[in-house]
């Protein structure tokens, strides 16, 4: 056998293979590529099919954190300067405060006015944002921040301001987290767009809807005693052919939709609880 001759063939032979994978890895690459491309296609053209519209999307990270906190409890020194409310508290970790003068609101429309008064009024007034208001209730729900992402609906991360018929505040409820730190490696969240076709293919978008906005927030995970964790979660709001408005949320690393109780409930006070007052000192 001429050994240098069956060398050259095999070199040959291997290098024809080695060509032929490459094409063949180049043939699905682009194949799966143009899938991806008429995947994205078909969620716009099945959403216009439905006549669900959107307007341009926001453009955010497309990696996020976890995040996990402890529950906070609110000390007495730094309560001591709001001199001009009564506090009870339901327990270590939620307030009621009642104001000795009322604060006049403005305009209850006005978010500006809210803030002022978190910003004088309440003990890390400027780690929440506006939710909604009730003017029928006469009441303004506000969540806690994690940096600028609002927490949903967590009770131990909520403040709700009351007002009266003259549009006074006159007493507010209370809980927080304290320092949120970032749980474990960023992890990829979901687009927008992947967002609301996660809705679309659940049935939750119905014909003739638009989604006025989507927003980036956190919603509860997993809940210890004390520590909780939070996921990334988008907050997709949508106004159906009716004109009511509705709010979805879907969790922005595993697709699933969170269905919140929206009715928020008022907090239960122990008729054995005393009404606490601090003075200058800060004692009770």
């Amino acid at each position: 056998m001429d050994w240098n001759k069956t060398k050259t063939i095999l070199i040959v032979v291997f290098s024809i293979l080695n060509v032929f994978l490459y094409s063949l890895y180049l043939d699905r690459y682009n194949d799966a590529q143009s899938l991806q491309v008429m995947g994205e296609t078909s969620i716009e053209e099945l959403l216009r099919l439905e006549d669900i519209s959107y307007g341009e999307l926001p453009v955010f990270p497309d990696e996020s954190y976890y995040v996990s906190a402890e529950i906070a409890e609110f000390p007495e020194e730094k309560l001591k300067k709001f001199t001009d409310q009564k506090f009870t508290f339901i327990d270590e970790a939620h307030l009621i405060s009642m104001l000795e003068v009322p604060y006049p609101l403005k305009d209850v429309k006005s978010e500006e006015q809210f803030t002022q008064f978190l910003a004088s009024h309440v003990l890390n007034g400027k780690e929440y944002v506006l939710w909604n208001r009730d003017e029928e209730k006469r009441q303004a729900t506000f969540f806690q921040k994690v940096e600028d992402y609002p927490i949903f609906f967590n009770k131990n991360a909520m403040l709700i301001i009351h007002w009266d018929e003259d549009e006074n505040i006159i007493s507010y409820e209370q809980s927080m987290f304290g320092e949120f730190i970032n749980f474990n490696k960023k992890k990829d969240i979901l687009l927008p767009i992947e967002a609301i076709n996660t809705l679309y293919s659940k049935d939750y978008l119905r014909k003739g809807s638009t989604v006025m906005d989507i927003s980036l927030g956190y919603s509860t995970h997993i809940q210890l005693t004390k520590t909780q964790v939070f996921a990334p979660t988008w907050h997709v709001r949508v106004k159906l052919e009716d004109e009511e408005v509705e709010n979805y949320f879907v969790n922005a690393t595993d697709g699933k939709v969170i269905e919140f109780k929206e009715e928020l409930e008022e907090p239960e006070i122990d008729e054995n609880v005393e009404d606490l007052e601090i003075d200058d000192q800060g004692d009770i």
